[in-house]
């Protein structure tokens, strides 16, 4: 009777542990919010995407409205293009804005929406036109490294 007992609490906490386990990995890979809601799909164009990850989240005032479904690259316009997954709850006026944002200054990165004022909804298949790509920080370093250096250079040599 007590080995019994004993194995049933051992299982218990097995059991507990794997469910942790599955929890922990979910969170980890950025899908722990599993949304059923019905969704539609919009897409917008970019020009840098950055470090920007499909499952990434898609927020308007800080809140998720959704998810980026899928990245690829268009050949006509040699841009990358998003695929948004956004949830039907949550509708946008078509002159919408889309930004690539940075969680921190080394964090993951997300779509920020801002909302325009048109009258007409993003709907199924539309497209957002005004988009601003990454802001990737090794570009700024370099821009700002060789603005330095060219100042330090064009200056006149004082003679004594």
């Amino acid at each position: 009777m007590k080995r019994e007992r004993t194995d049933f609490w051992v299982g218990l906490f097995v059991v507990l542990g794997g469910i942790a386990l599955v929890f922990l990995a979910l969170r980890a890979g950025n899908m722990s919010s599993f949304s059923f809601a019905p969704t539609y799909q919009v897409q917008a164009h970019f020009d840098n995407l950055g470090g920007l990850k499909v499952r990434a989240p898609v927020k308007s005032s800080g809140v998720v409205v959704g998810r980026v479904a899928g990245i690829g690259f268009d050949n006509e316009r040699y841009q990358a293009v998003v695929t948004l997954d956004l949830e039907q709850q949550y509708t946008f006026p078509a002159d919408s804005s889309a930004s690539i944002l940075t969680s921190g200054l080394l964090g993951e990165q997300y779509i920020g929406l801002t909302p325009g004022g048109d009258d007409r909804m993003l709907a199924q298949g539309s497209e957002i036109q005004f988009t601003q790509s990454a802001v990737v920080l090794e570009e700024l370093i370099s821009k700002f490294l060789y603005n330095s250096a060219s100042e330090q250079g064009s200056t006149p040599a004082t003679t004594q």
